[in-house]
């Protein structure tokens, strides 16, 4: 099997931090990226300033920041809560539903030597959940598609 790498601020269509706006309960984010922070907060400044950042980067440097006051779930959804954004990117955005369709079934790995939960880690090992998220979503595209 051949992977298929990308790393989150590559520009890839597949990337957190590309400008594909998305409406998620209700809510109209920038990306992917400011989505997924803005929801570690319950309603108030913080989520809102996230949602308002001018960049993928600032949201992602606004959720670091405010950690200590994100939600005590946050570990036991991420995961979750990432899935449900990237499957809106992808129902909300043919180009974004085409460009998964199109990996076949190859695996999808973000490449990322930092980051061994979303990505690969150091050591090429990590848990690449991004990938899988993104392969996910793909399976379901396709049967939605058959």
């Amino acid at each position: 099997m051949i992977q298929i790498p990308f790393y989150e601020t590559s520009g890839m269509v597949l990337s957190n931090f590309s400008a594909h706006r998305i409406e998620y309960e209700g809510v109209e984010y920038p990306t992917v990226e400011h989505a997924f922070h803005a929801q570690k907060f319950g309603e108030g400044s913080v989520k809102e300033r996230i949602t308002r950042a001018g960049s993928p980067l600032v949201a992602w440097e606004l959720g670091r920041k405010y950690k200590p006051e994100r939600r005590a779930d946050w570990d036991d959804v991420k995961v979750g809560v990432l899935t449900e954004l990237v499957r809106a990117k992808a129902t909300q955005h043919d180009e974004v539903a085409n460009a998964l369709i199109l990996t076949g079934e190859e695996e999808i790995v973000e490449l990322n030597p930092d980051d061994s939960f979303w990505g690969t880690g150091p050591d090429g090992n990590g848990d690449n959940h991004m990938g899988k998220i993104l392969m996910r979503i793909r399976e379901e595209l396709i049967e939605k598609n058959a």
